[in-house]
């Protein structure tokens, strides 16, 4: 039998608005500021720093405020204590910054929601600090595209299949648009729902950690938001 997609969710982080740019000026920040301690390389300071974020996540979630205190945890322990107050606060100030930077959407995805909620009704689903999550939704001009918003703390299949419930949808009526095969995909994938992988220029290595191909039968890819709707038609197709 037949089953048609009727509800499709969209991640917000890199999906709709530029976020892992932020992140990235200032991890090559970070590693300036520890510079003037250790041979960051031979210190391996970026692999470091990710073991650290990735023993935190249950204890601080995701978002900035959790790779602030990482890094503070890191910088600590990579130069025995030695770094400086003054630079403690630089690596708070960096915090700071991916925090209030501006939400920058990327080109052309509001009409590619737009042309999407024509056929389907959209959610919108993203993780990460409530606060700052909130403040993007409001600053992108794009919460009037989507019947709900919902802001998890992680996106998992517990977290896919309680807001399935609640949406009074199975998952084989479901698709989800991301750049995240681990969060926006496999999840959906597992439960039995279908995905649009629309990969970003650059991604956290958390995120690259996953449990479906790219190329997986339920899942087609997007280069550019443009490309969604017709994505989300070749799933229909052989939904």
């Amino acid at each position: 039998m037949r089953v048609d997609i009727e509800l499709v969710g969209f991640d917000g982080d890199d999906t709709l608005w530029r976020s892992q740019d932020f992140y990235d000026a200032a991890q090559a920040e970070f590693e300036r500021i520890l510079a003037r301690y250790v041979d960051i390389g031979d210190a391996a300071l970026r692999a470091r720093l990710y073991d650290v974020e990735r023993q935190n996540i249950g204890i601080f979630g995701y978002g900035a405020k959790g790779m602030m205190l990482s890094m503070i945890e890191a910088a600590i322990g990579v130069t025995a204590g030695r770094i400086d107050a003054a630079d403690i606060h630089r690596i708070v100030v960096l915090g700071k910054d991916v925090l209030a930077h501006p939400v920058e959407l990327l080109p052309g995805i509001r009409e590619a929601v737009a042309a999407v909620a024509e056929h389907h009704r959209v959610v919108l689903i993203t993780k990460g600090d409530l606060f700052h999550q909130e403040a993007k939704v409001a600053a992108s001009g794009l919460g009037d595209l989507f019947h709900r918003i919902e802001i998890v703390s992680e996106k998992d299949v517990r977290s896919y299949r309680r807001l399935l419930d609640e949406f009074g949808i199975e998952a084989a009526r479901f698709a989800m648009v991301g750049n995240s095969l681990r969060s926006d995909i496999a999840p959906v994938i597992a439960l039995g729902g279908w995905g649009v992988y629309m990969p970003y220029h650059s991604t956290w290595a958390h995120e690259l950690e996953a449990d479906v191909a790219a190329d997986a039968p339920q899942v087609e890819q997007a280069a550019t938001p443009a490309d969604i709707p017709a994505a989300l038609a070749r799933l229909r197709a052989r939904a």
